[in-house]
């Protein structure tokens, strides 16, 4: 297991939160960062909802801007760390160590999510409108933009290539896609707990997906087009009745966030 370079442990001691955002970034993406502090993932977004906001990374190669990153820490509060490298193929162990803070730091959050720094949440929507109606207690919740009878991708060129070796079967349990799920706070122990059992695949979203079935967790159906994989074009109306809209850049999660507060209520 890998030890934290930056943690965060106090983030929940006085607070149970409503939600925990967990957003999957790297250390060049100080852009995205600073855009994401400053509108949906504002931990006073919502009244009356506690939020706690925590960004994900691994190290760099060179070890270079830790000194850079350790002053953004002390600054913002808001950064973990492990000593895995922060490549694309250990995107599933840079999640599991979300779940692990959420586990072992928070676990008395009622729900968290995991994304990625280039998509946009609308989390008053996320909030208010999914998770706030639902009963407590809330266990074994999970749901986003669900991907079902998917199959490994053996084309070399493709970004979800994954080979015989790694991964022998030819089918995959039902996922959310990596952009962006929800999950009440009960389930990070257990997904933990599963990984402990199950073999390492590069792909984050599907490895949860075999970490749910194994725990004989139903992901939860979301409405269609709440969850977006592609980038959803912006209008205020349109981003009023959304959770996710992907490939956003740091001036849009601003501008878009900025935007559908002054003119939802036209809507």
């Amino acid at each position: 297991s890998f030890t934290f370079i930056i943690n965060e442990e106090e983030k929940c001691k006085d607070k149970t939160p409503f939600l925990v955002l967990l957003i999957s970034t790297t250390a060049a993406e100080l852009q995205h960062r600073n855009a994401i502090r400053k509108s949906w993932g504002n931990e006073a977004v919502v009244p009356g909802a506690d939020v706690v906001r925590l960004f994900l990374l691994g190290i760099e190669t060179k070890g270079a801007n830790e000194d850079v990153l350790l002053r953004e820490s002390e600054q913002y509060r808001d950064i973990i760390q492990q000593d895995f490298l922060d490549t694309y193929n250990n995107l599933t162990l840079k999640t599991l160590m979300g779940m692990r803070w959420v586990a072992s730091y928070c676990s008395g959050t009622r729900f968290a999510m995991k994304t990625d720094s280039d998509v946009f949440v609308n989390t008053m929507h996320l909030i208010e409108k999914l998770l706030r109606p639902l009963p407590p207690p809330t266990q074994n919740y999970f749901t986003g933009h669900l991907m079902k009878g998917h199959s490994p991708i053996r084309y070399k060129a493709s970004k979800w290539y994954i080979s015989e070796e790694e991964f022998p079967g030819n089918s995959y349990h039902p996922f959310c896609s990596g952009t962006g799920y929800v999950f009440s706070g009960d389930l990070a122990a257990k997904i933990v707990n599963a990984s402990l059992m199950i073999k390492y695949i590069h792909l984050e979203d599907v490895y949860v997906g075999f970490c749910l079935n194994a725990k004989g967790v139903e992901i939860a159906p979301a409405r269609h087009a709440l969850f977006n994989i592609h980038k959803v074009p912006f209008s205020p109306c349109a981003y009023n009745n959304i959770i996710t809209s992907h490939h956003i850049q740091p001036h849009e999660h601003i501008l878009y966030w900025e935007t559908l507060q002054e003119k939802k209520h036209t809507c």
